[in-house]
């Protein structure tokens, strides 16, 4: 049996400029302006769609999760970037955890697990 390994995910937006602007700023700064935000090996695209809300109104169905090996470095990167905390650094018995949410409302997070799940 062959289990896929996922490579990129496709955001959709009303605002595909504002979106991409905010990931490259928090995300990826070194990231080129035009095409696909590569998130460490994993591709991030954005794209105009006009079947979307400008805001997601359940943004706890999917959260992308970053795994990270220095939290403080991760979060002080977000906190330049302005993010909007959901759920600021939380140290749970697995790890480090810290919910931001993207200017349509999408949930992400930073963890640094204690020990790798």
């Amino acid at each position: 049996m062959i289990t896929p390994k996922p490579g990129s995910i496709v955001l959709g937006t009303t605002r595909p400029t504002e979106l991409r602007d905010w990931y490259r700023r928090a995300l990826a700064p070194g990231a080129a302006e035009e095409g696909p935000i590569d998130l460490g090996g994993f591709l991030l695209v954005i794209e105009q769609r006009d079947d979307v809300d400008a805001k997601n109104g359940e943004p706890g169905r999917m959260i992308l999760n970053f795994h990270v090996d220095d939290f403080d470095a991760v979060e002080a990167q977000l906190l330049e970037a302005g993010v909007e905390w959901v759920t600021p650094a939380d140290d749970r018995p697995s790890g480090r955890f810290g919910t931001f949410a993207d200017p349509d409302g999408n949930y992400l997070q930073i963890i640094q697990f204690t020990q790798r799940p």
